[in-house]
Order: structure tokens, then sequence, then C-alpha cells
């Protein structure tokens, strides 16, 4: 080898071979690049000087893409294909990303799916992304306890909840919305209702009954989770017997929404 790298916290030490990091990476050739000698009119040059510090990759993650590169074939697990996608990202290795989706796609599991939707969408992995809706559309289970629920943003989570198909009741998701706000309020140093704004508007209030929006109402007090207005409309759609002023997907029921007696009058 010709060149070393310097993986991680563990400081682990990787050797390659300049030639062939180069030639089938961009990324890389362009850090292993020649560096001029002396002053600028000066034609002499010498490769880049390592090793090269990268601290912060896993080194079984790294040593995944010196496999690729070597071998045009990786060796995936569940602990490390959603970091490895996101080198893939970083050095523009398209069919290393493409050999980690179908992995994570293959291997999906309850505990994984949010964090690989977030990863999806950071990444602009379209049909990645509907895999994981589908997934979770389908999947019960899916609940905030999980961690990669904890740690979606607004804009995901918001995507998620305007699904038809969620195989959860509105009640549910309510308190879902909710538990989420207060980490992220807590992780961002933002007033829950900042932080949940997005989310909250996908909620579909008027299909919960009289009973459940004032037990709503009582624990909106404590952390304005839920603007004002959106309850109101939703005590507006029971007392006019139908969905009047709220908008239509408001008052769809989803797949898992539990019947209440007032959603036959609901538009």
């Amino acid at each position: 080898s010709d060149v070393t790298f310097v993986v991680g916290p563990e400081q682990q030490k990787v050797f390659a071979h300049r030639c062939v990091l180069a030639c089938r990476c961009q990324a890389f050739q362009g850090m292993l690049a020649q560096v001029p000698v002396g002053n600028q009119d000066s034609s002499s040059s010498v490769p880049a000087q390592g090793p090269f510090i990268l601290g912060n990759v896993q080194p079984e993650v790294f040593l995944a893409v010196i496999e690729f590169l070597y071998t045009n074939s990786v060796t995936l697990n569940n602990h490390i294909a959603l970091e490895v996608l996101t080198s893939s990202v970083e050095y523009g290795l398209q069919d290393l990303c493409k050999l980690c989706v179908r992995f994570i796609k293959d291997t999906l599991s309850v505990e994984q799916v949010c964090e690989a939707l977030q990863a999806a969408v950071a990444y602009g992995q379209t049909d990645l992304q509907q895999h994981c809706l589908a997934f979770i559309e389908g999947c019960t289970a899916v609940r905030h306890q999980t961690q990669g629920f904890r740690e979606l943003s607004d804009v995901v989570l918001a995507r998620v909840l305007r699904s038809d198909r969620l195989a959860v009741d509105e009640l549910d998701l309510v308190q879902a919305v909710r538990e989420w706000a207060h980490v992220s309020s807590a992780v961002l140093g933002r007033p829950v209702p900042e932080v949940a704004a997005l989310p909250v508007r996908e909620l579909r209030l008027p299909l919960l009954a009289p009973s459940e929006l004032v037990t709503l109402e009582s624990h909106n007090q404590r952390d304005l989770l839920i603007p004002v207005e959106s309850i109101a409309a939703a005590w507006r759609a029971h007392a006019l017997r139908k969905g009047s002023g709220v908008p239509s997907r408001l008052c769809r029921p989803r797949r898992g929404t539990r019947p209440r007696d007032h959603h036959r009058h609901l538009e």
C-alpha cells in the first residue's frame, strides 16, 4: 500500500493503494491529487501526504467503502447499512448507493424504518421513500417508542401523517406527535408549538369523539401543542354535523381509524 487512513475515534489504520482509489472514485482522486511544490510557477509536484484523518467515520463503514472500490461488491449488515449509504452519497458512488438501498429494502424492520425514511428523504432516494412509507402504512407496530420515530424531522413526520393508509387510530397519532414534539423541543431548544407546527396540521381532529376532544383540550393547556383554532374547527364539525370549514382530508378516516358515531356525518 502507499496511502494510509486513520479512521474513527479508535484511530484505526486502513491501508490502500492510491491508483485504485483514484481511478474508482473522483472524491478520492481529489483527496489524493498531487499538490504543487515551491512557488505557483513550478511544474514540480508530489503526491498529497498522509496519513489522512477521517475522525467522523466508523472504521467498519469506511472498510465497506474500500471493499466496494476494490471488488465492486459490499458486505453489509443492519448496523452499518445506513451509514454506508451516507458515505456512498458523500463520495458520489452511485453503484454503492444502489446496493445499500437494495439491502435496506430487503432487511427493513420496525426499529429501523423511520431512520431509513429520514435518510431516503435526505438523499433524494424516491424508491426507498416509497418503500418505507408502504412499510409504515402496513405495520401497526410502528409507534412513537422507536428511536427512529423520535428523531424524524418535522417535514418527514408531516409526510407520514398525510397518509390515509396508516393502520393507527387518530388518538394514538395525536399522542405520538405530542411525545415526538416534546423530544424535539428539548433537543432543538425551541417551544413545543413551534417545532410541531407542520406535523400538527396533518392531525385529523374532527375524527375524534367529543369526549376525546375534551381530554385533548385538557392536555393542550399544558403544552399548547395544537392551535386553539384547530380544536375549535373540530368542535364546529361536531356542532354542524359535517366537516364544514375543515379541509376534507382532515375529515377522512384512515385505514386504522376506530369508528365513532359521528363519522357518518363527516363529508
